[in-house]
């Protein structure tokens, strides 16, 4: 069958990662761009831009009949949603299957399975994956009933989302209905589903994650794992393939758990099977999947040698799934820092505005996806990611020094950014270790807070 072209339902640095591919396939590429994007990069590499409304994505991205309308116009085959945004609502996918463009992404069921994280934790225990104690919220009495079975601190989280939205920590029973309440009414805000749920809060735990694909029939490979520990209010810093300090048997059982979960979905095309590892011992739980590409796809390219958006593209087209599990052969080790507009020492608070110079690195080993150049906008409506900075070496020390090289070669100015965290980061001692806890971070600032007071 094919793709000949495809319209790109995304903005940034994700926008120019696709075209990029799709040239290299000799895909026609059509840009959905707000009107505040009309002059970014992606638009310019693209073949054709078309302007899908205002700037407030509930204007233009979020606008699934907008899209889809959009990619008919232009008689695009398919449509690539990237991440964030529409890449995981069923309501986008299931509209390209109605009107007859493929939607280069899982099925609008299968979406609609993984979406609900109480679906998604069922699923899981019939499967004998294990999940973090908790369950769903009824009423008042029956959630303070399950956070006394559970225990303290917890963590009330969104059904039908994710992204740090609607979850918000418990560490008291006395605050449990005032933050299911909160957390309900930014669930209902952010996904049309106020629908909440309980989680036992592992302080110490791990973030790592396994990158799989699938042909929808129920042939599932996974490309290894990545550790995503590196973050800040849910939100992921920084990230790397393989995960450190991980048993081989732990990582293999990861990798099992995965490919068993995406099976029993007959998944289709790229997914990310997410898990909360406890940082000593084997005992591991399956968070949730991501029914999309993930922002941190390139430190997996780079030490597989996969282009995930090529396949993803394959497998869409039906060509299905190209490559067998003993393809999959890692070399090396691939880090990645998300530079962002945003200032560290303000409480990372946005800077929109214009990047008046920018000077990104270069050199053997070294990936740059971003979509910033000189005079690009940063406006207020949208994420505050610039760019990704990759490196790829043959072993971890390697690899940490090429990128600790790299972030203090790059020059922005004009808007805040997070690179001076970075550089603190990748001088910790903690983390040079490796296995760091998704508690690091917080840790870290603290640290560096106190060390300037």
């Amino acid at each position: 069958m094919g793709i000949r072209r495809v319209l790109i339902a995304n903005r940034g640095e994700i926008a120019v990662r696709i075209i990029k591919t799709c040239r290299e396939l000799s895909i026609q590429t059509v840009l959905a761009a707000s009107a505040p994007d009309r002059d970014s990069l992606p638009a310019r590499l693209a073949d054709r831009t078309l302007c899908i409304g205002p700037g407030r994505p509930s204007d233009s991205y979020l606008r699934a009949d907008t899209l889809v309308h959009a990619a008919r116009a232009v008689q695009a085959d398919a449509l690539h949603p990237g991440y964030g945004f529409l890449s995981e609502r069923a309501t986008l996918a299931r509209l390209c299957e109605e009107h007859g463009v493929i939607f280069i992404g899982p099925t609008a069921l299968q979406i609609e399975a993984v979406g609900d994280k109480l679906r998604a934790r069922a699923a899981a225990q019939e499967l004998d994956i294990p999940v973090v104690p908790g369950g769903a919220v009824n009423s008042t009495d029956a959630a303070l009933a399950l956070a006394q079975r559970i225990g303290t601190p917890l963590l009330v989280k969104a059904a039908g989302g994710g992204g740090g939205r609607g979850m918000k920590r418990v560490d008291h029973l006395a605050d449990l209905p005032a933050a299911i309440d909160l957390a309900a009414s930014e669930a209902g805000a952010a996904f049309g589903d106020a629908r909440v749920y309980l989680e036992r809060f592992v302080a110490q735990g791990r973030h790592v994650e396994v990158q799989i694909l699938g042909n929808g029939a129920g042939h599932v490979i996974h490309l290894g794992e990545r550790d995503c520990s590196v973050q800040r209010r849910y939100q992921k810093l920084l990230e790397e393939s393989p995960a450190p300090a991980l048993p081989q048997r732990l990582r293999e059982r990861l990798h099992e758990a995965a490919v068993r979960f995406a099976q029993a979905l007959a998944y289709r095309g790229a997914g990310t099977v997410e898990f909360l590892v406890e940082p000593q011992g084997e005992a591991f739980y399956l968070l949730e999947m991501n029914a999309r590409i993930q922002v941190e796809h390139p430190v997996t390219e780079a030490v597989t040698g996969i282009d995930i958006v090529a396949e993803q593209l394959a497998i869409a087209g039906g060509a299905g799934l190209r490559l067998k599990q003993g393809d999959i052969a890692p070399r090396g080790w691939a880090i990645e820092c998300r530079v962002n507009a945003e200032d560290p020492s303000r409480d990372f608070q946005p800077s929109p505005g214009v990047v008046s110079e920018v000077s990104w690195p270069s050199g053997p080993g070294l990936r740059v996806d971003t979509h910033i150049v000189p005079g690009a906008q940063i406006p207020p409506f949208y994420d505050s990611l610039m760019g990704k900075i990759i490196a790829h070496g043959t072993d971890r020390p390697g690899t940490l020094e090429q990128l600790r090289r790299a972030i203090a070669a790059t020059r922005l100015s004009g808007v805040a950014s997070n690179l001076s965290l970075h550089a603190k980061v990748l001088a910790d001692p903690e983390f040079e270790a490796g296995g760091v806890d998704t508690g690091f971070l917080p840790r870290l600032i603290e640290r560096t807070a106190g060390a300037r007071s």
